[in-house]
């Protein structure tokens, strides 16, 4: 049984999150195994792919969920990482990584908030010179 092609996240998306993170110093975008990711140095900061049949998915792993789905992985940490691996849908926690937080991007998300998650995830992977840049 062969598997389906991949399917990627829409150019809208992508557009919408790539505006958020390459306004970040020094980071980048580049394709990924599935999706698009963007990295700062060697860190990727934010991914965004669609969790679907046929492919490994966190996502479908820790919901169930069979439809394809976009999401989006970032970086938390501290109070933070607890608020949103708690708060429960759209977010979910990927097991294989204690600082990984996932979203679900659909016609209910609040971009405002993506943009604030991309640049603290951006904050946890960037060295501090870049972090500097930044400012508070």
């Amino acid at each position: 049984m062969s598997r389906p092609p991949r399917i990627e996240p829409s150019g809208d998306v992508v557009e919408r999150i790539g505006s958020i993170a390459l306004s970040l110093p020094d980071a980048y975008e580049e394709d990924a195994w599935t999706g698009v990711r963007w990295r700062v140095r060697s860190k990727t900061f934010a991914h965004v792919l669609v969790a679907q049949e046929g492919y490994t998915s966190a996502y479908r792993d820790v919901t169930g969920v069979t439809e394809p789905t976009t999401v989006l992985t970032f970086r938390a940490s501290g109070d933070e990482l607890s608020a949103l691996v708690n708060a429960g849908p759209p977010f979910y926690r990927p097991p294989w990584s204690p600082t990984v937080v996932g979203m679900v991007l659909d016609d209910d998300t609040h971009w405002d908030e993506v943009a604030e998650l991309v640049t603290e995830s951006y904050r946890f992977c960037a060295p501090r010179m870049l972090r500097q840049r930044l400012g508070r």
